[in-house]
């Protein structure tokens, strides 16, 4: 499966034609929960005709107050109503003193944070009645680290039980500005554990800074690192295209579906008899 994320600025033209043909549509749920009038109708006449995903903003895992219950209590109704069966978020944190803070910050890697994240999880996981499949993220600096982001990232997993979203942009983009390995990075992720990818375009600052803005195409680099995520998956998992501003042509949103598709297909084809690369 390929999706799509379900957008206000084409969602007349996806609707009214047959050029985009995802597999399903993804939103995030605080920006429909509680509309209503022509874009709830919109979304009904989308989930309509395609399967809904749903990757939340404002969860904020990392946050020192925990979780806000009466959102979570609202996504859940939510997800209930348009019977959602994937729901993400991200390893962030969006909100201080109950202020949020409108962006996805990264948390330090650090044991106290582990504790904290797994605590707010456990709680997210309760309310819901479902795992909470969870993003890795594109960070600009490292805050306080004990540990590697791929360390951190495992022991949340293993505690809390939860699931991974592997954003193989955020690998690429975290890696150039990093200077790290990304296919070493893809290797070390809790590989079973991963129930979902997305996929997007990245803008270069200059020439030693990148920055994840889903707002252009997938760049070559990126699609070699997913066909070589999908080989060491070895499974059929959903992917995502994601594409916030900058909307092209649907037909130019609908080739790249078509090559992720094709890579996918290809790369799980050759899973089965070819070894995978270091």
């Amino acid at each position: 499966m390929i999706g799509i994320g379900y957008r206000k600025d084409f969602s007349d033209a996806f609707l009214e034609s047959s050029i985009l043909k995802p597999d399903f549509i993804e939103v995030a749920p605080e920006n429909w929960m509680e509309i209503g009038g022509f874009w709830k109708q919109q979304l009904k006449k989308a989930v309509e005709r395609y399967p809904l995903f749903c990757h939340g903003l404002s969860l904020s895992v990392g946050s020192l107050e925990g979780i806000d219950i009466g959102f979570v209590k609202k996504v859940k109704q939510f997800l209930e109503d348009f019977q959602v069966s994937v729901y993400s978020e991200h390893l962030t944190f969006s909100k201080v003193d109950n202020a949020h803070l409108y962006d996805l910050l990264p948390i330090p890697f650090t044991q106290d944070a582990i504790n904290r994240v797994d605590e707010n999880i456990k709680q997210v996981q309760d309310l819901l009645g479902r795992r909470l499949i969870l993003e890795n993220v594109s960070y600009d600096t490292v805050l306080k680290a004990e540990m590697s982001e791929e360390d951190f990232i495992n022991e949340i997993v293993k505690r809390s039980d939860c699931e991974l979203l592997l954003d193989v942009n955020n690998v690429y983009v975290n890696a150039f500005n990093h200077r790290y390995n990304a296919k070493n990075f893809i290797t070390k992720m809790p590989l079973d554990r991963v129930k979902y990818i997305h996929m997007a375009g990245h803008l270069k600052v200059n020439e030693n800074l990148i920055i994840d803005t889903h707002g252009s195409k997938i760049i070559d680099p990126v699609y070699e690192l997913f066909e070589i995520t999908m080989r060491k998956l070895k499974r059929d998992i959903p992917v995502l295209l994601e594409r916030d501003f900058n909307i092209p042509e649907l037909s130019i949103l609908q080739a790249e579906i078509d090559a992720l598709r094709k890579i996918k297909k290809n790369a799980l084809k050759k899973s089965k008899n070819v070894a995978l690369p270091n």
